[in-house]
């Protein structure tokens, strides 16, 4: 493995764990309904777990509501139990083959919690990315140590390394940032 390897492995894994924290971030809910905020809903399909998006169209109805239509008329019990049953705090209402699921405004009290959420994953999302420098590190003090690199060179790749790793810190505090107003906003 070559320097410029290591630093472009090193991009990469950054860049992954900020998608990881986008995700994480979409399903930390606010006062509005969306989709996505069901992504992650599994349902008992035929005895396997399956994607609520796959056994089911998600749609928005209205800004604080979420339209779920199954695609057999049979799933809408089992739908309506695995919302329910979700870490979401959400109630769905069947009517017809349609499930609908209104989401409560939030408390001042539950949008500090939120805020908690966020900056927790924020942190988790920042210690990957300090793992991920020093795995690069480690990796420039190998190359360093089996003479493929000069000490200049070795130096050089670590401070860019720190460079790259304090842009996807700052990141990942623009992120929070976004989200924190996002929640906090009535």
């Amino acid at each position: 493995m070559t320097i410029p390897d290591i630093k472009k492995n090193t991009d990469q894994k950054m860049q992954k764990s900020i998608e990881a924290l986008r995700s994480d971030l979409a399903k930390v809910r606010t006062g509005r309904a969306h989709p996505g905020l069901l992504d992650h809903i599994q349902v008992d399909y035929y005895g396997n777990p399956t994607m609520l998006t796959q056994v089911a169209n998600v749609t928005l109805i209205d800004a604080r509501t979420i339209g779920v239509q199954p695609w057999e008329k049979k799933m809408v019990a089992v739908i309506e139990k695995a919302i329910r049953e979700s870490d979401l705090g959400l109630n769905p209402a069947t009517q017809g083959d349609m499930i609908r699921v209104p989401t409560p405004a939030l408390t001042e009290e539950r949008r500090k919690e939120m805020v908690k959420l966020v900056k927790n994953e924020a942190e988790d999302a920042k210690i990957a990315i300090r793992n991920i420098r020093r795995d690069a590190n480690e990796a420039l003090k190998k190359l360093l140590k089996d003479k493929a690199c000069s000490e200049d060179d070795e130096r050089r790749a670590q401070d860019e390394i720190q460079k790259l790793t304090d842009k996807f810190v700052a990141d990942v505090d623009k992120l929070v940032v976004e989200k924190e107003k996002e929640v906090l906003t009535v």
